[in-house]
């Protein structure tokens, strides 16, 4: 494990189970401070930290649900006042899926998708940017999805949230970049997670890999775009999808 990091910490919401906490504790093995959100599962969220801290890192578990609108705020205030500075890692990684063909979409299902996917990292970038904006440093990661990218019938909410996520990635990273502070997505395929874990043999054959990627894999792209050496890198969108997209 390197250094502690001092002058900043790590926030990455939906980090209880799955890709999220494989986030979690790639971007703590870089010396963050990783604030671990979840909603409703504080078991697995404890075991995220616990697990962060068994190698030497630093975490702390932070309940709430992201598409509250007062959670930015109470998130950031209980991360920044637990290790005494500000946030210049964000990770937008909480995500939903309630699928259904569009002709038989209710209104709730599309609107679940699109607040939880779409509109909380939205919010949730709007409150890190002041912040890194007057450090001059920072690092965002918003977490698409190959669905973003290409079509999957039944999933229309979802992808037209992940597809706004990659629209938004690249448009505030323009805003930003003369800042010092980088905004970047990763857009994964069929990753073995509890989300995807219907997925059919048949879709995986359709993945030029023939397997599923695993969390860790994602993870590892995500804390190279959180790094200092991805100080060049803005507004990309990094496929982890094992050639669906290509």
């Amino acid at each position: 494990m390197p250094e502690p990091r001092t002058n900043g910490c790590a926030l990455v919401t939906g980090a209880s189970r799955g890709i999220g906490a494989a986030i979690a504790r790639a971007i703590a093995q870089d010396g963050w401070a990783v604030g671990v959100n979840f909603r409703s599962d504080a078991t697995a969220a404890d075991a995220v930290v616990q697990s962060i801290e068994a190698d030497g890192g630093r975490a702390v578990a932070l309940q709430g649900d992201v598409t509250d609108p007062t959670s930015p705020d109470r998130l950031f205030e209980l991360l920044e006042s637990t290790y005494g500075c500000p946030v210049l890692v964000l990770i937008n990684n909480a995500g939903v899926s309630a699928d259904d063909l569009t002709p038989s979409m209710s209104d709730e299902a599309w609107s679940v998708v699109i607040d939880t996917d779409l509109t909380a990292a939205f919010r949730f970038t709007r409150r890190a940017l002041k912040p890194m904006m007057r450090a001059r440093s920072g690092r965002i990661v918003n977490v698409s999805s190959v669905v973003g990218l290409r079509a999957n019938p039944g999933q229309a909410n979802y992808a037209a949230a992940k597809a706004g996520l990659i629209a938004f990635t690249r448009t505030a990273a323009v805003e930003v970049a003369r800042r010092g502070i980088t905004i970047n997505a990763v857009a994964p395929g069929w990753i073995d997670t509890d989300m995807t874990a219907d997925v059919s043999q048949d879709l995986l054959a359709q993945v030029p890999a023939r397997r599923a990627g695993t969390p860790d894999e994602v993870a590892a792209c995500v804390r190279f775009l959180a790094s200092d050496q991805a100080g060049y890198v803005t507004g990309a969108v990094l496929s982890v999808d094992g050639g669906l997209a290509a």
